[in-house]
């Protein structure tokens, strides 16, 4: 009896033992940190169709854009896809291109959107804090930076004018800041508190300032992922935001007339290297880009295995190394002159406005800021000289125009 009760008492005190130890390797494999969010951007046409693809992703991902135009004007489609996500624990973004007033100014004109105002102001009612906010809009710094103007819907109004006698930087950086968030979509949203959600490959500086609460860059189209990620990280960390990056086609194929005909997707190994250097470098979120379909009849629109192997194989490592996020956070910064709104993808990028071109700062922070990427690499940020926000917590700052002195 004796020997008996020994036993069991050693057994029980190797059970009590192993606890902690079992706990510890428990949480090293299966936990996140509490602000990153990993996911896809679904571009699908109906809800089946958005539904095959988190039925096969929803055990890797943790939240989702619904990125869909015809999501977007079909309730009943929209609300199928976000109880989808909200039933199997996904946190989700709903893209809307605008938000129809109509139903709240008693009036219909006929397009079946009505029904936007309310949904939108009761979403939170419905799907708790599941419920992230709005991706409005698309890419208005990029657009602004190429054709003149943040919005394409002002291009055939009075509103197209508003840059006519813009004359110099400020003046720009002034009317992006505080026209953009007077579309009626952008103001709604503030005014209900909805966070507001977009992605970028420009101006993200100017983004944050005109009201956005999350920036995505853009990974792909042969832009620098380093100089980008340090854009937006940077914009974030001043302006007291999150930001994250979107994995996109790698390329853009143009026909002889000059007209996109296509592109290039990343493979999964690279899509995995964007995921891993977005996780270190501290990104909230990281999204991976779904749309169109390709090939024709593929179910999960242009992802194929591989991406979802390289998926799954990230997720592995985030849970398991839960340490490493924002390993490699912004130790250097470089400071570029303040309202420089510059392209910043090649040294003849536009500044503002496609008519003003680059100018002489150009060729001397191209130089400057390729210099410190190779020295600093994903630890760097990059910011703008602007009095309302101090540069702080970093080992090394830099300012335009004396880093090679």
């Amino acid at each position: 009896m004796k020997q008996r009760f020994f036993g069991l008492l050693v057994v029980c005190l190797v059970f009590v033992a192993f606890i902690p130890f079992s706990a510890h390797i428990f949480s090293q494999q299966s936990s996140i940190p509490d602000d990153f969010n990993f996911g896809v951007s679904i571009g699908s046409k109906s809800a089946s169709e958005a539904i095959t693809i988190l039925e096969k992703v929803k055990d890797y991902t943790n939240f989702v854009i619904v990125n869909s135009w015809d999501l977007s004007t079909n309730r009943t489609a929209l609300d199928q896809v976000c109880w989808y996500a909200y039933d199997n624990g996904l946190d989700f973004i709903v893209f809307f291109d605008f938000i129809s007033l109509e139903g709240l100014l008693g009036i219909d004109h006929g397009f079946g959107i009505a029904w936007h105002h309310e949904w939108v102001s009761t979403a939170k009612e419905r799907w708790g804090d599941q419920f992230l906010g709005i991706y409005i809009y698309e890419e208005p710094g990029g657009k602004q930076i190429d054709t003149g103007l943040f919005d394409e819907f002002y291009h055939e109004s009075d509103q197209a004018k508003m840059y006519e006698n813009v004359t110099s930087y400020g003046e720009a950086a002034e009317v992006f800041v505080s026209e953009l968030p007077k579309g009626w979509s952008f103001h709604y949203l503030q005014n209900l508190g909805v966070d507001r959600f977009v992605s970028d490959y420009a101006l993200y500086w100017f983004d944050y300032l005109a009201g956005y609460d999350t920036v995505f860059a853009e990974l792909g189209f042969n832009l620098n992922k380093t100089q980008h990620i340090g854009l937006c990280r940077g914009a974030a960390r001043s302006q007291n935001k999150d930001w994250g990056t979107i994995i996109v086609w790698k390329d853009r194929i143009f026909d002889s007339n000059g007209s996109e005909a296509g592109g290039v997707y990343k493979s999964g190994p690279e899509m995995y290297e964007d995921m891993v250097d977005s996780y270190h470098a501290g990104a909230n979120f990281v999204v991976v880009f779904n749309f169109p379909t390709d090939p024709p009849g593929n179910p999960y629109g242009i992802l194929k295995e591989e991406h979802f192997v390289a998926m799954e194989q990230f997720w592995g490592y985030v849970n398991s190394h839960p340490q490493d996020f924002g390993k490699t956070l912004g130790s250097a910064v470089y400071v570029l002159p303040k309202d420089y709104g510059w392209g910043m993808r090649r040294v003849d990028d536009n500044v503002w406005l496609p008519r003003w071109g680059s100018d002489s700062l150009s060729p001397v922070v191209w130089e400057e800021l390729n210099f410190l990427i190779k020295k600093y690499g994903l630890n760097l940020d990059i910011v703008y000289d602007d009095p309302a926000f101090e540069i702080e917590g970093y080992d090394e700052v830099y300012y335009w125009g004396h880093v090679l002195d």
